[in-house]
């Protein structure tokens, strides 16, 4: 499977100092662990993102309530009075060191295992220069691009166009990036606010966009076993890409929601495939797609099913499918509650 299929999200709003310790080097390793955190009976709601470290502990990113870790025994939940520069934690990424590192509305902080350490004001002054690709490296967004760091520097970039000038007085960002995928060949592909799919080969960016590709955000990005590109577009679809031809899944099976995409008008639509924000792949190639308003499909390169709240489901809204390092997907729906999948029917996981 592709472990390396979203390593990032961007941050939407303009970075802002926090209460932990602002570095100017890349984190040292921790040399002994310190207990930091609060034992809690159960995971909080507002779950954005889920991912699993080296050690196989499960980490959970909330919006407001700050990051839980699950180590199959006990819940420990880390919030700004431990140093996380904010409750507000939109991903979770592992670097080559070993280090953990926080995506968060207030800004960038990684955890060494004993203390966070706030990377804001390092990333938003780091030098621009070329976007020099390492494996295991990591993303970050802010308001006037995105900075690679490969596990020792950072280094800013942007993907739009010489010449472009972001506005100066707005957060308006059309470039603004969402999610980044690193394929099997090493080119990285970014989904963009408005402009569709980036992908840079180690030389050049290049623009993928049409059949409404552009003009709704692109929130996920996967490569499946076979190589496959698939795009999640918040209005426009599921679109596949096998880099030549680009298709839309959700305008072929006539899935679309044209209230939402074309007049603007905050619809939701049973049935639909329109607001696609979650992709992953299960151990038999089928592919999972989470929408925000229409539960979560199966596709299995013919067919596809939906489930619901008819199928055990809490919600309809499926923001998250993660894989896990077993195979499992972990579906979370409306953000309160993580669900799994037996084949037949969902059932809500037990954190004990």
């Amino acid at each position: 499977m592709v472990r390396n299929t979203i390593l990032s999200l961007s941050i939407l709003a303009i970075f802002s100092s926090c209460n932990a310790q602002t570095p100017t080097a890349a984190p040292e390793r921790s040399t002994q662990a310190v207990l930091i955190g609060d034992t809690v009976s159960a995971i909080g709601k507002n779950i954005d993102f889920i991912f699993q470290d080296k050690n196989d502990h499960y980490w959970f990113a909330t919006n407001g309530e700050g990051a839980y870790r699950y180590d199959g025994k006990a819940i420990i939940r880390f919030t700004e009075k431990d140093g996380l520069c904010s409750n507000f934690v939109w991903s979770i990424a592992e670097d080559s060191n070993g280090h953990l590192w926080f995506t968060t509305r207030d800004g960038i902080c990684s955890f060494n295992g004993s203390k966070f350490a706030n990377y804001t004001n390092v990333i938003k002054s780091a030098a621009y220069g070329k976007l020099r690709y390492k494996k295991g490296g990591l993303f970050f967004g802010h308001l006037n691009g995105l900075c690679f760091y490969d596990g020792a520097s950072f280094t800013n970039f942007a993907i739009h166009p010489p010449g472009y000038k972001p506005p100066a007085h707005t957060v308006y960002r059309p470039y603004e990036v969402y999610c980044t995928l690193v394929d099997k060949a090493g080119r990285v592909w970014f989904g963009t606010q408005e402009k569709g799919v980036c992908v840079y080969d180690g030389t050049t960016f290049s623009f993928i966009d049409g059949k409404d590709l552009d003009g709704p955000a692109v929130r996920s990005i996967y490569q499946d076993r076979n190589g496959i590109l698939w795009f999640g577009n918040n209005g426009g679809g599921l679109f596949r890409y096998d880099g030549t031809t680009l298709r839309n899944i959700t305008e072929e099976k006539k899935l679309t929601n044209h209230e939402f995409l074309k007049q603007k008008k905050l619809v939701d639509k049973q049935g639909s495939l329109a607001r696609v924000f979650a992709i992953n792949e299960d151990e038999d190639g089928n592919l999972w797609i989470g929408t925000v308003d229409a539960g979560v499909w199966k596709y299995d390169g013919t067919h596809l099913t939906n489930y619901t709240i008819k199928d055990g489901l809490s919600g309809n809204a499926v923001y998250v499918i993660y894989k896990d390092k077993k195979g499992k997907l972990w579906f979370v729906t409306n953000g309160e509650a993580v669900f799994q999948f037996d084949g037949q029917k969902f059932s809500r996981v037990a954190f004990k």
